[in-house]
């Protein structure tokens, strides 16, 4: 039994080891599930390219969008664990999602592996170009006088812009109604068209239409102005609370794959992001860069979904 034992232990460490030098030995395959084009696309694939040439091979980036990340985050389960699947999403996989009333098709904490936590950030609320407010003052006032509901969209049910704007409604006393799209370029879209009154959206998304004349911005939500759009005052620094809590980006993979590999792609994401000309795309993206290791990771997610579990439940909101 004992020698069994260690032929056991011999064979796991010899996979180990082998897993650490022959890892990767064909392209890996990146899940961002989210709209192509949208944040996060772009996100992805700005890290993408110096992890590929970091790795030596090839990193195929899919957008697989839908039901708040569930669609991607499916596909991702979905696939081996062998280190060659990954995905780059936002806490809402983790974190958000498990607040739904209706059960969802995953368990974030059985079947996803976190890698590392990339990056913390903040969206902000658009209204149209020549919409009659430009600041959420001018907003409050110009919702409280319309006859009918005003509409704002987010990129799904259960994300931090749908729970924003549920607590705008609740403490503002607005009669807001939610619009959940699977990224928030189409509700950029609706909101330019006008087809839809309001809509949360990260920097990457919005700044070319803010800049174009497109739409207008009105409030940063998180704890501090966004290094991406500095000139834009937070929702709290105009008086308006609760909606200071920052979010963020992460990279997990399949549960089961080998925690060489994992530590592999941890170490070489955290390189990427100190690289000089990551970092400054990322800030100008309204992220900051953090690179923590798995067990960092899976601790903070820990606390956001008690801190955030907590939220839900204290303002009573609903999720599905």
């Amino acid at each position: 039994m004992r020698r069994w034992l260690l032929a056991f232990l011999a064979a796991v460490s010899c996979c180990n080891a082998l897993a650490q030098t022959d890892y990767p030995a064909k392209p890996l395959r990146l899940i961002t599930p989210f709209n192509p084009g949208g944040a996060i696309d772009i996100y992805s694939r700005l890290v993408a390219e110096p992890l590929s040439r970091r790795l030596g091979q090839n990193i195929v980036v899919e957008a697989i969008a839908g039901a708040n990340t569930i669609l991607g985050t499916q596909a991702l389960i979905r696939a081996a664990p062998d280190g060659y699947t990954f995905m780059i999403t936002t806490m809402s996989t983790a974190v958000n999602n498990r607040f739904r009333e209706s059960k969802i098709p995953y368990d974030p904490d059985r079947d996803l592996a976190p890698i590392t936590q990339l990056s913390n950030g903040a969206v902000l609320l658009v209204g149209p170009a020549k919409a009659p407010f430009n600041d959420a003052k001018g907003l409050v006032d110009w919702a409280k006088a319309q006859n009918r509901t005003v509409t704002y969209g987010s990129w799904g049910i259960g994300s931090w812009g749908h729970i924003a704007g549920l607590i705008l409604q609740r403490d503002l006393g607005l009669k807001l109604e939610h619009v959940p799209y699977k990224g928030d370029v189409p509700a950029l879209n609706d909101v330019q068209n006008g087809a839809l009154d309001l809509t949360f959206a990260s920097p990457t998304s919005a700044k070319p239409r803010i800049s174009a004349g497109g739409v207008r911005a009105i409030a940063m939500t998180g704890p501090q102005r966004s290094a991406a759009m500095p000139e834009l005052a937070t929702f709290t620094e105009q008086g308006v609370g609760n909606v200071d809590l920052a979010i963020w980006v992460g990279a997990y993979a399949p549960a089961g794959t080998p925690r060489p590999i994992i530590d592999r792609l941890q170490r070489e994401l955290a390189a990427v992001l100190q690289l000089p000309d990551v970092r400054e795309k990322m800030l100008a993206q309204g992220q900051t860069p953090i690179g923590n290791t798995p067990d960092e990771f899976l601790a903070a997610q820990r606390s956001d979904v008690e801190k955030w579990g907590a939220l839900i439940r204290g303002f009573g909101l609903r999720l599905d």
